[in-house]
This record gives structure tokens, sequence and C-alpha cells, in this order.
């Protein structure tokens, strides 16, 4: 695992033989636009540094302008070998939009592209973080009195009061946790490029951490709301 610079890989251009970075889309000597082949991953196809913190309109504004590069109508006339390039391209500019324009997205992608990939939601929902197992406790119990409370027959409101009620300590630790997440996320983009690779791993193992705390706790309000539903 690494995310210190090195010199960029090259890649063939099928046109005119010449060589272009990885992260090139065009040929920089034919400027024809080049086959996706082994694609860079999609921090470094966007431009960006391999960071968690993303400007909303940065994004947007270097997304917007490869949608208009790779756009199937510039290619109408090419060949069969560039349109297919401008397809292939314009996809997967579109997953890396779509995964980095949100912090999670971008938290789960990096910890995948670092080797370290987060917890999946079936495993994490049967997972409990230690921090989080008194809080899980308790919950459990309010609503196991609030089912039997229900099945007593006691007035709708009364049950509905009781679950928002248990549903405030669970918010809590939610916007906790996205405070200790957005921190861990400063400490990466502060280590990415220069620190050692024993300092950025254990920021990426409390990422991941973070993650599967993240899962349980939107699972927790997931199944107090399913509760507020009946």
């Amino acid at each position: 695992m690494s995310s210190l610079k090195t010199a960029p890989a090259l890649q063939a251009c099928r046109e005119c033989g010449a060589g272009a970075p990885a992260d090139a889309h065009f040929c920089p000597q034919c400027t024809r636009i080049l086959p996706l082949g082994r694609p860079v991953d999609y921090f470094q196809f966007l431009g960006l540094p391999r960071k968690l913190g993303v400007e909303a309109a940065d994004l947007e504004r270097r997304f917007r302008e490869l949608s208009r590069q790779f756009h199937p109508d510039y290619f109408y006339n090419a060949s069969a070998q560039e349109r297919r390039a401008s397809l292939e391209r314009a996809s997967y500019l579109n997953d890396a939009y779509r995964t980095l324009k949100q912090p999670a997205g971008r938290v789960e992608y990096l910890l995948q592209i670092e080797g370290l990939a987060a917890v999946n939601p079936q495993e994490a929902s049967k997972q409990v973080p230690p921090e989080l197992l008194q809080e899980v406790f308790a919950l459990n119990e309010e609503l196991d009195e609030i089912r039997e409370l229900r099945s007593s027959g006691a007035p709708a409101d009364e049950v509905r009061a009781r679950l928002t009620r248990a549903r405030v300590p669970i918010e809590q630790k939610r916007v906790e946790h996205a405070a200790r997440l957005e921190a861990l996320s400063q400490q990466w983009d502060a280590l990415a490029e220069t620190a050692p690779a024993a300092e950025r791993q254990a920021v990426l193992t409390a990422l991941r951490d973070r993650m599967l705390e993240r899962s349980y706790i939107n699972n927790l309000l997931a199944g107090i709301e399913r509760e507020l539903e009946k």
C-alpha cells in the first residue's frame, strides 16, 4: 500500500503508437481519445489527489468538463474504436462521480483501493462494535418493552413517544461518530502523500472501524424507523 507519488505509468495510443500517461484521456501526440484499458483509480481519473476532502463544486466542474469531452456526439463520425473509447470513459466517469460525490462513498472507495476494504453492510449488521455494545443492549431492551406495550393495546401516541425517545441517544451517537469520521478524514489528507506507510495504515484502519460503526448505527436507526411505521 502506498499513496506516495511515483512516476506515472504509460499507455500506448492505438492510433499513432505514442506513449501517454496512464491518467491521460487523450493522446498528447495525435489528440485522439485513448481506450480505457486498465483504468486508473477514480481520484486520478478525475485529476484529484487521493484525499477525502473534495470540494463539491470542484468535483462537479471536473465531471462536467470531462462529460463534454467524452460525449458520444463528438465521436459520431469517428472510428468504431474511438466511439467505443468515448462510451467506456463516459461510463467510468459516471461511476467515479457517483462514488466520490458522497463523503462515505469516498471513504469506502479509499479503503478499497488502499487494500483495506470496508466491511459490507451484511457483515456489519452481524458485528457489534465494542464501543456501541452498551447502546445496543439498552436499545434492544427498550424495543422489547415497546413491543410488549404495543401488544398490550397501548395508545399509538404513547408507543410513538417511546420510540422517539429511544432514537435520541442513537442519533446523538450518529452525530458524534460523524465528527470522528471527519477528523480522521482530515488526518488522512494531512498524511496521505508524505507520511510513512505505518502511519497511513493506522489511519486507514481507524477509518475502517468508523465505517463499521456507521453501518451499525444506521442499522439501529433503521430498526427504530421500522417500528415507527407499524
